[in-house]
């Protein structure tokens, strides 16, 4: 068997379908004040989280990444953890192996650990949680699909037991999927709203669902140590512009700010740091089969698609610089990305109408897309780069709670799409697996499935990570979808917090910040 050690593969981080009620909402949360300062250090103690909507759920069943990922990862431990730079780490468990054929994973958990009620965290707690999971429908439902047997032969060491091997399992279980909760009160109806958790805070009694949560942290906990604030608060603020002004009012620590709010940021004393890539725009070419559009079939009608956008301007003037022009899905900071795929698709109008010609569209053709709450602000910049080449566009209205079932409705040929930037082994599988969200049509790629089935058993970090880059640059050049630009976040801190992200882990956990001294 091969032993995993502690910091192995280095790769950016998460999948989130984020329903755009603003353009850069797809990828993070406005933060909030703390209300002291500490001791020896001088930097605060208390930190405030204010994010746009509620926690649907705490149940581990249940939970939904995002801005929600600052509460459950809060309360609850993952199995192992990704760092700010996107290295991942042990965190539960100590350490791990996998068997030869990357099917078999063995985890053995570190001794000592303990729920917020004093019971402890062991190999049959695990099993208990990735069981009910796996069971129960639910977003991080999908991701146990090639999980087919989890044993605890003893109190440390849980075995899990695959169908077939599932390059993103280790990534999984450092996200929602990976937490650990209380088999005891897993099924309680207090899980929803306040579990019994294993992580280093527990909901305070000032806590009031849906408008704000106060966790104070836990000193029984096994790795308090990489917890500096002694309390935080999770406030609900659905207005940007209202968590813009707290800011400014000094009742907020941190808070992202578009672009023209820097400058006010900046002149107020607030430290300004800026991701350029927390999520990626695309067209997802979806039907490459041709089932319900025939051009799409055409690998020369989705170059032309990916040659009918000048992605540079749409970064300067609709994004206002705050993003990064791309034909690339992965992630600038993860293993599969490769600066110079870039210059692949240059913006050319006309090379493109001759590429839709020589495929027999030389008067082009029409396309139904969903009009979600997530292509509503850019669809006429879709309408005129398509239209510039002969591609009409007609836009069918969807509820903004029907945008992910639009996704997978197997209506619409061609979607625009927003979606939080996550590691490579979760981008492609959420892309072009057979079940991934990006997906819906299932369609498959010779060349791309043999790569795919290469990364999934190769266990060495550098091996690949070579596999991934291949992957990318096929992905790039068959246009199989038709990336647009990455979408970037300022982050705004007062005195006292720093923001520590990098871009390479995007997900939103209170380990992004840390006081200052």
């Amino acid at each position: 068997m091969l032993t995993r050690p502690a910091a192995t593969r280095r790769r950016g981080r998460r999948l989130v379908a984020g329903l755009a009620a603003a353009v850069i909402l797809a990828t993070t949360a406005c933060s909030g004040s703390s209300d002291s300062d500490g001791g020896g250090t001088g930097g605060k103690t208390s930190l405030t989280l204010s994010t746009l909507t509620a926690p649907l759920s705490l149940d581990p069943s249940q939970l939904a990444e995002g801005q929600q990922a600052y509460l459950w990862s809060s309360i609850y431990d993952t199995l192992f953890s990704i760092d700010n730079d996107g290295t991942l780490n042990p965190n539960a468990a100590e350490s791990w192996k996998y068997s030869e054929d990357a099917r078999t994973l063995t985890i053995t958990l570190r001794d000592g650990m303990k729920f917020s009620s004093g019971d402890p965290v062991n190999a049959a707690a695990v099993k208990a949680t990735l069981e009910r999971t796996k069971a129960t429908p639910g977003q991080q439902q999908g991701k146990l699909t090639r999980v087919a047997s989890i044993d605890a032969p003893d109190d440390r060491t849980v075995v899990i037991t695959l169908s077939a091997p599932d390059p993103s399992l280790l990534t999984n279980l450092a996200y929602a999927t990976g937490v650990i909760g209380d088999p005891k009160t897993l099924n309680d109806k207090r899980t929803a709203l306040d579990p019994v958790g294993s992580g280093p805070y527990v909901l305070d009694d000032a806590t009031v669902n849906g408008t704000t949560y106060v966790l104070k942290k836990r000193d029984d906990y096994w790795n308090a140590k990489a917890y500096p604030f002694e309390r935080f608060t999770v406030r609900v603020i659905q207005d940007r512009t209202a968590g813009f002004n707290a800011l400014r009012a000094g009742e907020l620590d941190v808070a992202n700010v578009e672009n023209p709010q820097v400058a006010q940021a900046k002149a107020a004393g607030f430290d300004v740091r800026t991701v350029k890539a927390t999520a990626v725009a695309e067209l997802v070419l979806a039907d490459r089969n041709g089932t319900l559009l025939k051009p799409l079939a055409d690998e020369r009608v989705r170059r032309a698609i990916n040659m009918a956008f000048d992605r540079e301007k749409i970064v300067k003037t609709f994004l206002q610089g705050s993003g990064q022009a791309s034909v690339q899905l992965f992630n600038p900071k993860g293993v599969a990305y490769d600066a110079a795929l870039d210059s692949t698709y240059k913006y050319d109008p006309a090379a493109a109408k001759k590429l839709l010609a020589e495929a027999g569209y030389p008067n082009g053709f029409a396309v139904t897309m969903p009009s979600t709450a997530v292509s509503k602000a850019f669809e006429p910049l879709v309408n005129q780069g398509l239209a510039d080449i002969g591609i009409t566009v007609k836009w069918d209205p969807v509820p903004p709670q029907n945008t992910a079932s639009s996704v997978a409705s197997k209506k619409y040929p061609m979607i625009f799409f927003i979606v939080g930037l996550s590691t490579s082994d979760r981008e492609l599988l959420d892309n072009y697996g057979p079940q991934g969200f990006l997906n819906p049509f299932g369609t498959t790629d010779a060349e791309l499935d043999a790569l795919m089935t290469k990364a999934g058993t190769e266990l060495d970090p550098a091996k690949s990570a070579a596999l991934y880059q291949q992957i990318n640059r096929l992905t790039v050049e068959k246009a199989l979808n038709a990336p647009l630009f990455y979408i970037g976040t300022n982050w705004a801190t007062a005195k006292g917090i720093e923001y520590l992200g990098t871009g390479a882990n995007t997900m939103t956990t209170i380990r992004t910040f840390a006081p200052t001294a």
